[in-house]
């Protein structure tokens, strides 16, 4: 559900230009990079979250706008002082993409944002989607019903455990990104894109491609990091997402469900 509603020309028109080069970035933050309050909000995005009632809505919330803050503020040459991550705002279009403002005027570049087991990644760079998901079992019936018959056959070929566990929730993860950069998110069926992936060495990105069922490729990147599998999908080729932190923090990551202690606000 759309936690805001986009100005009808937010999508296209030019924003700040002080990044270098067209992207794509990455960035990842997690639960302890949280600030105390809500001071480095902007007043909608702070009013916003005055209503959830939810610690798991109000944390992901909250995470999903510091990653993307701290990612435009990198990539704009702002500090990530709570003065600076005010003026960014966050909001999201009537279909549920998100768009960034910047001292109130459009970005100007793609973004996509995504949470997980107390952990964000936000991609910025053209039309661009990303998804973080855990390797973690998934039933045979979530993979017939969500998977196509190509799909099902390249998770049935990997030894059973970790290796099928990796490659169910990476073609999962490549379709969540591709319905992104769609605008349709899961309202379209799964089942009418399909994944190919290029085998890659942990830590390090490699490519994929989802294919259309009305035609039309879109190319793509994945990883893994830890416990933790990314991908990021483009409306056009391009290079790898280049990382915004100097040190990745993924691949020390540890999942956590902070909210399941205090499953409703007090």
């Amino acid at each position: 559900m759309p936690d805001h509603t986009a100005p009808p020309d937010a999508r296209g028109l030019a924003g700040p230009d002080r990044w270098s080069g067209p992207g794509p970035w990455w960035l990842a933050r997690g639960e302890d990079s949280l600030p105390a309050g809500t001071h480095w909000l902007t007043p909608g995005e702070a009013a916003w979250v005055a209503r959830m009632h939810y610690p798991k809505r109000r944390t992901e919330y909250l995470l999903r706008r510091l990653v993307v803050k701290h990612a435009v503020a990198t990539v704009t040459g702002r500090s990530i002082e709570a003065a600076s991550l005010m003026s960014i705002e966050v909001g999201n279009a009537p279909d549920g993409a998100p768009y960034v403002l910047v001292d109130r005027a459009p970005l100007g570049l793609g973004v996509s944002v995504s949470d997980r087991a107390g952990w964000a990644v936000c991609a910025l760079g053209g039309p661009i989607g990303c998804d973080l998901e855990l390797v973690e079992p998934r039933s045979p019936a979530f993979v017939r019903q969500f998977l196509t018959d190509a799909e099902q056959r390249f998770v049935a070929a990997r030894p059973d455990g970790d290796e099928r566990d990796a490659a169910t929730n990476l073609i999962w993860s490549a379709k969540e990104s591709a319905l992104k950069v769609l605008r349709t998110g899961l309202r379209r069926d799964t089942r009418s894109v399909e994944v190919a992936v290029e085998v890659a060495g942990r830590g390090r990105w490699a490519a994929l491609s989802v294919r259309r069922a009305e035609g039309g490729v879109l190319p793509g990147w994945w990883r893994r990091e830890g416990r933790f599998l990314l991908t990021v999908v483009a409306a056009t080729a391009g290079p790898p997402p280049v990382a915004l932190d100097e040190a990745p923090v993924l691949a020390a990551a540890t999942p956590r469900h902070s909210w399941l202690g205090a499953p409703l606000r007090r």
